[in-house]
């Protein structure tokens, strides 16, 4: 099957998380392109950041993960899939809090264009503007400190607001995904979205198949706190036993 630019260049992504670095002939065998578009993917990629090009190859900048910027431009088609599937979950809500993440910024989106008549509580800077092209659609913005790279507001402040509302749905990104809940980059987002959970009727997670058994510092709910997880591929075998035993419904973006 062939693969969309976004995917490809966020499986080189992935390629290099996992060696410290890997030669354009290399990628070209795994990716079954040409040399040549392994070189335009990997000519962008260092425009955009993400990695370094070395002679012959490239190497992965040593960081956490990247900005939200940065993560919008990679797996695009497959986030417009996973917001439309998401939206035939939350669709019948009508307060709803939201986390920050390339994800949940189209999700957003989504929601502007098919909801109405709804509340939005949100610290994601993106979601919120996304949001505001619905008139119908009452925004309230977390206060908190501002976290430059993820465009969303953080700390005590916006944790401790969240505990005056409650919610029908929280509709949170993930970093990683595994077996035991998922998790966050950030500390200070994933106390955001605990809070999140904490304060609604049911959690929806929203997360692409590259987050599928990764591990980042926080996790921010155990599954069964979790009421569905919208993806774009089947888990693996873990992970998915994880998810039936804790009784979360699997909706996988076709």
């Amino acid at each position: 099957m062939k693969r969309t630019k976004s995917s490809r260049q966020t499986q080189i992504l992935a390629e290099l998380d996992s060696s410290p670095s890997l030669r354009v002939a290399e990628l070209a065998r795994r990716l079954a392109v040409s040399t040549e578009t392994i070189r335009r993917d990997l000519d962008e990629l260092t425009t955009q950041g993400l990695l370094n090009r070395t002679y012959g190859g490239a190497v992965r900048p040593l960081s956490s993960e990247p900005s939200v910027t940065e993560r919008h431009r990679l797996f695009v088609d497959e986030r417009q899939r996973m917001a439309r599937a998401a939206l035939k979950v939350i669709g019948d809500g009508h307060v709803l809090m939201i986390g920050s993440g390339a994800t949940t910024v189209h999700v957003a989106r989504r929601i502007a264009v098919e909801m109405k008549n709804i509340t939005v509580i949100t610290h994601s800077f993106g979601v919120a503007t996304v949001l505001a092209f619905n008139p119908t659609i009452k925004v309230l913005m977390l206060p908190g400190d501002y976290h430059a790279s993820e465009g969303a507001t953080v700390g005590v402040h916006t944790v401790s607001f969240l505990s005056n509302f409650y919610a029908d749905y929280a509709i949170t990104g993930a970093s990683g995904l595994a077996a035991d809940g998922p998790s966050e980059a950030l500390l200070e987002c994933g106390a955001v979205y605990t809070a999140m959970v904490a304060r609604a009727a049911k959690c929806v997670v929203v997360a692409d198949q590259s987050k599928f058994d990764a591990i980042f510092p926080s996790r921010y709910a155990p599954w069964r706190d979790v009421d569905a997880l919208v993806t774009d591929a089947a888990p693996p075998d873990k992970l998915a036993a994880a998810l039936r035993q804790s009784g979360v419904e699997l909706v996988v973006a076709g």
